[in-house]
């Protein structure tokens, strides 16, 4: 059972007062994302600038190259890079994260409780991401409309995943039952798409400084419509 807040009429002061109460946390994911993943682009470049023999020149068409040193440089510069990828982008999913624990304890979510929370399962965390990112893509390669399905669920995914001890698969299925066959579900949909739109109208708007706030409150706004449409309980 979730707070009582999850329950209510979501509106836009509601979801602008929840992040405002969490800009703390959601700004230091944000630099914790960007900088892990600009540390490890600055291993990948390192490798290859080895590779190369110390000059710049070239770097980026490494696998071009006549010389074997490149080409190893470049794949081990792209190995060495993998994991602060998977780690950059397992921290950024707290960002989806933070609205749903927020929702389900009815409690403001701390930068402390946020990491906490994440690296007591990472594993979890990191394969629950794997499964929808293979779904997502599969999706998209079958006429585009299955991988939309499948990113439409995933407010209600990462609720299950995160604030739940479902099984990943079982978490899976069960955010695709909830979304396309609960009563509230295909309106629930509807107000995705229509807060996804908004989102990009903001953005466009403001020359980009909509993203700064508008995908996150869009964010709060969806999890706390997911309780209020009966899809998430």
């Amino acid at each position: 059972m979730a707070a009582p807040i999850a329950y209510e009429q979501p509106t836009l002061n509601k979801a602008w007062d929840a992040f405002v109460a969490h800009i703390p946390t959601i700004l230091v994911i944000w630099i914790v994302t960007a900088v892990i993943g600009a540390f490890g682009y600055g291993v990948k470049i390192l490798l290859m600038w080895v590779g190369n023999g110390g000059s710049l020149e070239g770097l980026g068409s490494a696998m071009d190259s006549a010389t074997a040193y490149q080409t190893l440089g470049f794949w081990l510069g792209s190995l060495a890079e993998l994991p602060f990828w998977l780690l950059s982008n397992l921290v950024g999913v707290l960002c989806a994260a933070v609205p749903a624990l927020y929702y389900a304890t009815g409690e403001t979510i701390t930068v402390d409780a946020a990491f906490r929370t994440l690296f007591r399962r990472p594993w979890r965390y990191l394969l629950a991401g794997v499964l929808l990112a293979v779904a997502a893509v599969v999706g998209f390669c079958f006429c585009i409309l299955p991988g939309i399905a499948v990113l439409l669920v995933t407010p209600v995914y990462v609720n299950k995943i995160f604030a739940t001890e479902m099984a990943i698969l079982d978490a899976f299925s069960s955010s695709f039952q909830a979304v396309y066959r609960s009563e509230n579900g295909w309106t629930f949909v509807g107000i995705q798409i229509l807060a996804g739109v908004v989102v990009i109208v903001v953005s466009i708007c403001t020359c980009g400084l909509g993203l700064l706030f508008a995908p996150a409150m869009a964010g709060f706004y969806v999890q706390n419509a997911a309780y209020r449409q009966g899809v998430l309980t």
